[in-house]
């Protein structure tokens, strides 16, 4: 079993499982391009395993706060598939209570080449606490704002796949802000 021993791993590893266990996904064959086990997206753009270094312990070392990598405990890869998939069962009943019009409006955010990473990170939080105020559920804040940012990811990908990797990394860097909240979950 592999095991995830990074922030952005955990993150990165939750959203790809997430979809790839998602109903009505549209775009699996380009899902297939973010599983590379090397590669995570770090910040809107990539880092490489080799870059980040090997200590004598087998450890990587380094540890750089708000925003950047922060290695935690070793998290079991099945775990995070096991929970993944539970959280995309939640994600397809919430699926129909998110308006075209938000999941639109998204869209055309990340098309907007003006608006910088910030802007489009801040206008998703906007929709995923929107949403979460409107849909009544008895589960948790964090986990409806998770599942929501998931499914939103899905359906600006269903409707404009080329948007996938941007959307992609966007959500990653939304969710980690999230991170306390997934580990607890991950480890219950």
């Amino acid at each position: 079993m592999e095991q995830i021993n990074g922030s952005v791993q955990m993150e990165h590893a939750l959203l790809y499982s997430f979809l790839k266990a998602s109903s009505d996904c549209r775009f699996r064959d380009e899902l297939q391009f973010l599983q590379s086990p090397r590669t995570a997206f770090f910040q809107g753009g990539f880092y490489n395993d080799d870059e980040v270094e090997l200590q004598t312990d087998g450890n990587r070392s380094g540890h750089m706060q708000n925003g950047g990598l922060v290695f935690d405990p070793e998290v079991n890869e099945e775990v995070i598939r096991i929970i993944a998939a539970q959280l995309a069962e939640i994600g397809d009943q919430f699926d129909k209570e998110i308006k075209a019009r938000v999941v639109n409006d998204l869209v055309q955010h990340f098309l907007n080449e003006n608006l910088s990473a910030e802007e489009i990170t801040r206008r998703m939080s906007e929709a995923v606490e929107e949403i979460v105020r409107a849909i009544p559920s008895d589960m948790e804040k964090e986990k409806a704002m998770l599942v929501i940012a998931m499914v939103l990811t899905k359906k600006i990908a269903n409707t404009m796949p080329s948007l996938l990797q941007h959307v992609f990394s966007t959500t990653v860097n939304y969710i980690s802000q999230l991170h306390n909240y997934i580990v607890r979950m991950l480890h219950e």
